[in-house]
């Protein structure tokens, strides 16, 4: 069983930290009238991406040195000048004295979130599909039928955010991603994404989802082997995934050889 230790963590984080990098980035261009950004502080990122965005927070803080309260008051001013909550992750392998810190000004957890990792071998197995199931990539026309099987599965009772859909479709602008589409009866219904991040030598996989009606036949094994393989092949070494503890995802990847690096939590303070 490999140890991680606080230089592996930092590449798990980079699987948090990278995409919303990105998004932010895509968003300038796409989006500019949300003011999204994204700076380097403490050897991470802290990300605005639009005021109640899912996306957006500091993330890979406290790793190459320790977090000073001046570099919590630039963090603090980077969303406050924006209208937003600051948001950052505490993970237990970097700077200790960061949750100190955020607790003292009045953080409290947003949320708590596992880290999943998996060592990729070159020939990564990706085994028959199910029957009756056709898994192909996803294409820049379809990201809108790609969104919408997310968008049923997260938000079944339709309380998606209004801007969900924009949020999802720039990642297929993005350098690197992955996106897969299963079809059984002459649909897609359900997807996977992910994002190769070649400087770390890590994959982050995210955005899976199957319509109600066509889970439990194994079409997110099957999805998430594709995308391991093709990571594998484009020289990724480790697989990351971060979900909710106890979760059907969880469930899913640690049938496939995850496991759980560590719990972090998202810290957050309103102004």
């Amino acid at each position: 069983m490999e140890f991680v230790d606080q230089a592996f963590a930092r590449r798990l984080e980079a699987a948090e930290e990278i995409p919303q990098v990105y998004y932010a980035r895509l968003y300038q261009k796409l989006r500019p009238e949300i003011n999204a950004a994204a700076a380097p502080i403490c050897g991470g990122h802290m990300i605005f991406a639009g005021v109640g965005s899912l996306i957006g927070r500091a993330v890979g803080l406290g790793f190459d040195g320790p977090v000073s309260a001046a570099d919590l008051d630039r963090l603090e001013e980077f969303y406050r000048s924006r209208g937003a909550p600051a948001q950052v992750d505490v993970c237990p392998l970097s700077d200790g004295k960061l949750m100190e810190m955020v607790k003292e000004r009045g953080y409290g957890l947003f949320e708590l979130n596992n880290v999943l990792y998996r060592r990729l071998e070159e020939d990564e197995d990706t085994r028959p599909v199910p029957a009756g199931a056709r898994i192909r990539a996803g294409c820049t026309e379809e990201a809108g039928s790609f969104c919408a099987i997310l968008q049923h599965s997260f938000f079944p009772k339709s309380d998606a955010p209004s801007d969900f859909a924009a949020m999802v479709t720039p990642l297929f602008r993005m350098e690197g991603a992955l996106t897969f589409v299963a079809e059984m009866e002459g649909r897609a219904v359900a997807c996977g994404a992910g994002l190769v991040i070649p400087e770390h030598k890590v994959v982050a996989l995210f955005g899976a989802g199957t319509l109600a009606e066509f889970r439990g036949r194994g079409l997110q094994t099957a999805l998430l082997r594709l995308r391991m393989q093709v990571a594998a092949q484009a020289g990724c070494q480790v697989a990351v995934i971060v979900t909710q503890g106890g979760s059907t995802s969880q469930r899913n990847a640690e049938r496939l050889g995850f496991r759980v690096a560590y719990s972090k939590a998202t810290m957050i303070r309103k102004f």
